[in-house]
């Protein structure tokens, strides 16, 4: 398996970083594409790094928010055969909240409309092509973590904390185990790692590749995920995006090798 970041918030290698993430698979003879991050500048690193787009087989959106989805239109202007696969409940209603303040952070509004015949919506646990998985979180109460976050979901007048029922994450089956991309983990990186386990439960996990949504977090909490991580017994960890240098930082600090940062631009073989 191949994977090669287009875009994340650092970049190397002569690429653009930016508040976005958006990850190229190569695996069982499929082109695989997660996410466009928040421009098209996914597509110009793509370019740079020789990576050709058109060819893609099959996309996925991680989740309802601009900073992954925002380059789809980009990337339907240029590959007019892969379908894009999304959970469900992905609809145009996040927000984020501070004070009375409110912004919204969701998928352009009029995306899932215009590209209606590109879309295929998937719910609960779907296999998409061997070995190739897509798995939906937030089947629970982690609204708690949208309320640390300021994170929202408007459904007519009704303003609720977000739970990430619209989040899944892209499970691959290698030679060695599972790899998980999931490229905000607001639910947090441990229960992300122990609901797939639990939906694979004769499979080991060898890798999460994706953001932890860290940047707001206190030390306390991002020592305490380091060592709920560690528990898992998972081999690497390969985070960055809406982490945030000090709590990857940390997470290096006490997981060592284990953890590598991404950077648009970073290619992974396993």
């Amino acid at each position: 398996m191949k994977i090669k970041i287009l875009t994340d918030n650092k970049a190397r290698d002569g690429l653009k970083g930016e508040w976005g993430l958006s990850v190229y698979i190569e695996h069982g003879g499929k082109r695989l594409l997660l996410d466009t991050g928040a421009s098209p500048l996914f597509a110009k690193n793509a370019e740079k790094c020789g990576v050709d787009l058109s060819g893609v087989d099959l996309a996925f959106l991680s989740h309802a928010h601009y900073d992954h989805s925002n380059g789809f239109a980009e990337f339907f202007a240029v590959n007019k055969k892969a379908p894009l696969y999304l959970s469900s409940n992905c609809r145009e209603n996040c927000y984020g909240r501070r004070w009375i303040f409110s912004k919204y952070i969701g998928i352009k509004k009029g995306y899932a409309k215009a590209y209606r015949d590109r879309l295929i919506y998937t719910d609960g646990l779907t296999e998409i092509g061997e070995g190739i998985y897509l798995l939906p979180h937030g089947d629970g109460d982690f609204s708690c973590y949208g309320k640390k976050n300021g994170l929202f979901q408007k459904n007519g007048r009704k303003w609720s904390y977000d739970g990430f029922d619209h989040e899944q994450s892209l499970v691959i089956k290698a030679d060695r185990g599972l790899v998980i991309l999931n490229s905000c983990c607001h639910t947090g990186a441990d229960n992300i790692i122990t609901e797939v386990s639990d939906a694979f439960p004769h499979e080991k996990i060898i890798a999460l590749i994706g953001g932890f949504h860290l940047y707001k977090s206190s030390d306390e909490d991002v020592k305490s995920l380091a060592e709920r991580i560690e528990e898992t017994g998972i081999e690497q960890i390969y985070t960055g995006h809406c982490t945030g240098d000090k709590a990857f930082a940390i997470l290096k600090n006490h997981l060592g090798d284990k953890a590598q940062e991404l950077y648009a631009g970073m290619e992974i073989n396993i």
